[in-house]
This record gives C-alpha cells, structure tokens and sequence, in this order.
C-alpha cells in the first residue's frame, strides 16, 4: 500500500516544490516588509495629525460653520449630495465641528502608536471624508489618496511592527491581495500622470516647471529663488518626466534598484514641499513610497536603532506579543470565504480606482458634465497635461456709507495692480485653496461676501469681491491683471 501511494506522494511534494520559488519570486515584487507597514502607519499617523492641528484647526469656524464663508444651505445648493450624506453637515454649530475633529485627532492618534490600527484607519478615513464633503473646496488630489491609502490600510497588518501591540513572529514579507493592490494604486497613480505628460507639448518641451515656477500665489520658501534659474527648471521638467516614467519599477524592480527609484520619488517629493504649496500631497506618497522598501533598507534601521540604543527605553512601550491563534471555534471554510470575498472587494476596488482616474484624467471619451466637473476636480493628474497658465489673488472692496472704500484684505486702497506677492493676498492656506478652488464659482462667493459683511463695522454699506487673474508664460507675467467681479452684497 504505501508503494502504490508514492508517486502521488512524490507528485505533491514536487508542486510544493514549484510553487515555493515562484512565491518567493512574486513575493519580492509585490510583497511589504513588516518594518515598512509599521514606518507607514506611522508615517500617515503623523501627516494626518498636521493637516487637522496645524491646517484645518485654526479654520475651523471660518470654513466648516454656518458663520462661515460656506454655510450648509450653500453647500447643498451646490452640492447636495456632498451635503446629505457628509456627517459634518448635520450642524453648523462650532462646537460639533470642533467635537468631530477631536475625535478623529484621537484615531489619527490611536492609527500613530498602533492601537487596533485597522479599525483606527477606517474610522479616520470615514470622518477625513466627511469632512472634506463639507467644504469640497479646500480639497486637493493629495487629500482624496489620502482617503483611498487609508481605505486600503485597513486591509494590511499594520500592527507588524513598531505599535502598541506588535503581533511580531519574524520580519519575513507579507504578501497578500491587500499587499499587491496598495502598491499597483500607487504604481497607477504615477503612471497615469506620466502619460498624460507625454500628451502635453508644455512637459515634452521641457517649459511645464518654469510655468509653474511663475505661478507667485503658488511657489514658495525656496521656489521664488530657484524661479531664477530656467536651465535648472528645464532639466527638473524633464528629469521629472523621467522618473514618473520608471514608476513601473517599484513593482518591477528589486534590490538596490528599487531602492533607488524609492529614493528619487522621495527625493523629488521632499523638493516639491520646499518649493511649492502642495498641502499634505508630498508627505502622503513619502508615507506610501515606505512600503516599497526592501528588507535590507529595514535590517540597516535595526541595526541602527540597536547600535543608538534607543530601543532600550521603548521598551516598555511597544508591546512585542505572540500572534494570537485563531479560534478554534472558526470554521476553515468561513476564513477562506472572508478571504475570497475580501480579495474580490480589493480588486473591484483597483479597477474602479483606476476606471475613474482614467476618466478623469480625459484619458477616454465620456459624456461631459462641463468645466466644473467635480469629477475633473478630483484627479491625480498634478499640473498635467498642462500646468496653469495664470494665477489669481482676490480684492475684496468694502464701501462705506460715507462714499469711502478699502480693500478689506489689506486695509488700504482699492488697486488692481499686481502684488509684489500675491500669496500675502491670502492670510492662510486655507484661504488660498479656497480662492483656488471657487473661481468662476458665483454661487459660493456671494456667501463669501456676506461673511466678510458680518466681519467688518457696521458702517460698511457693501462688500464686493474681485479676482484679478494674471497671465503667465514660461518667461513670467504677460500683460496687464485683469479683474472680474465675483460678487457683490449690501451689508445690514
């Protein structure tokens, strides 16, 4: 008997046989490091805590309450979708805005030290979504892959490593569904945006990043000084160009390869947010770019942290325990059920991702839904196919009963003459954003007017808002600014 079962014996073993090299192979390209899940999370914790405390707390009044500049019958008005289901809109009131961003500060917090980190992402990813549907007009592309990485982090073992309660056995790969569609969404977030530079005659003549350069209410820190330089703008656009073109490399690549196309996106990354407001996009793909690191980048930390002795002291702090065993009340068929139906979720998730960033980025003809398309609002494309050709500040006039008249935003005359820098134009990143993200917008600037009506004495008569719009070439400003009336209210 045991000879009549050996070739079938031996048949298995050579399939495990098979099969292991294989996985091994396809573990290499698309499998995550434990180390670079735990960096990760903690990398999201920290750039979602700064975006709420540093950015958004101080606005919270002025851009999420009914005393605002968009107060909810406006955002119904001009989304009501966003307005019916977006959590954040069921009060105006300061004290909800405040209790609902505390409360996703505390999941950014439990996502940061690895507290049921799952649940912590999905909670943070719910409430960041919601918020950003209250006011749509301060979100960027950076904001929305925030919420699809997060999405998807639920997902992965975020706990592996460097958390709470660290479910550690040994630093060998993990490789799953989850694994593979994280890193392919950021592979096609690149991707994308490389073809798209490849249609446009700006990015291929290599003038895209010295438009950009000139664009005053948009460059900052060290951009008005490398501004000065076109030569080395011109190599940056094209260098650029080159390194969205590799973007396949992460996946395809390993070793020291990948490790240098990590580098240069990081690199580049880290150069955008020295140069230009890009909000909490550059430090979101420095956070996803972790998860491409290879094990010998996180045997180097180790032996650095060992060598510093730092881990001596978190010791106590991070929690290294045993893998808990499953149930033994779980039936096998229901895990591998879960398992499947997940997988199936993850992939309809990527090809939906990747659907709707290939129309919006116009890669496919669809029905239009006109200039103001939210969906052309929300794409990844960054400054592709073509980088703006202008930029804008605002002149808000305030008239006062006795004929008088002063731009409420400097105190001082009436001017449409070019600001020597426009962002002073605007008193914070919140409000540059917005100016951006209403332009042309009529139906939000008249309670904008009103909200600048309640904030000046009671001896203003009117409040009227202009952008003065600026042209820019790759050489710089051309012409003359040129103002257009946005709206226009009576005060009292």
């Amino acid at each position: 008997m045991p000879a009549a079962n050996a070739p079938s014996t031996i048949a298995t073993n050579g399939d495990e046989a098979t099969a292991r090299p294989l996985r091994a192979r396809i573990t290499s390209h698309l499998g995550i490091d434990p180390r670079a899940l735990g960096a990760f999370r903690i990398g999201l914790g920290l750039v979602i805590l700064f975006d709420l405390l540093v950015l958004r707390a101080s606005g919270l009044e002025t851009f999420y309450t009914d005393d605002g500049v968009l107060p909810r019958a406006a955002l119904a008005d001009t989304s009501p979708t966003l307005a019916q289901w977006s959590l954040h809109a069921i009060s105006g009131s300061l004290w909800v805005q405040a209790l609902l961003l505390g409360l996703t500060v505390i999941l950014a917090v439990c996502l940061l030290v690895g507290y049921r980190p799952r649940l912590a992402a999905v909670g943070t990813a719910v409430l960041l979504a919601s918020l950003y549907a209250r006011n749509p007009y301060l979100v960027n592309g950076g904001d929305t892959i925030l919420i699809s990485v997060l999405f998807l982090a639920t997902f992965l073992p975020l706990d592996a490593r460097w958390s709470l309660r660290s479910h550690r056995q040994d630093d060998s790969r993990h490789l799953s569904v989850a694994t593979a569609t994280i890193l392919l969404h950021v592979v096609v977030i690149y991707a994308i945006n490389a073809i798209l530079k490849f249609q446009s005659d700006p990015w291929t003549s290599g003038v895209a990043v010295r438009r950009i350069f000139h664009l005053e209410d948009f460059v900052y820190l060290f951009g008005p000084t490398l501004a000065e330089y076109p030569a080395v703008l011109t190599g940056i656009s094209w260098l650029w160009t080159a390194v969205l073109s590799a973007s396949v490399l992460l996946v395809v690549a390993t070793g020291y390869l990948r490790i240098a196309i990590v580098a240069a996106f990081v690199g580049a990354h880290l150069s955008m947010a020295t140069t230009m407001r890009l909000g909490a996009f550059p430090f979101v793909m420095c956070a996803v770019l972790l998860l491409f690191l290879p094990p010998q980048v996180w045997a180097f930390v180790d032996r650095l942290v060992t060598e510093s002795g730092v881990s001596s002291p978190l010791a106590p702090v991070l929690l290294e325990t045993d893998d808990p065993k499953p149930s033994a009340g779980r039936s096998l068929l229901v895990r591998r059920g879960l398992r499947v139906a997940t997988a199936g979720l993850l992939v309809c998730v990527l090809v939906g991702l990747v659907g709707w960033q290939i129309t919006a980025a116009g890669l496919v003809e669809t029905p239009s839904s006109g200039a103001d398309s939210r969906l052309e609002g929300a794409s990844w494309a960054f400054f592709a196919p073509n980088p703006p050709d202008s930029y804008s500040w605002y002149v808000v006039e305030a008239e006062y009963e006795s004929g008088k008249s002063i731009d409420l935003v400097d105190g001082g005359e009436v001017s449409f003459d070019r600001p020597p820098n426009a962002m002073d134009r605007y008193p914070t990143t919140l409000w540059k954003r917005y100016g951006t993200k209403t332009q042309g917008a009529g139906a939000v600037a008249q309670p904008a007017a009103a909200y600048f009506c309640e904030q000046t004495s009671t001896d203003v008569e009117s409040v009227t808002i202009y952008q003065v719009d600026q042209s820019v070439d790759a050489d710089g400003p051309v012409g003359e600014p040129v103002p257009q009336q946005r709206s226009a209210v009576t005060c009292g």
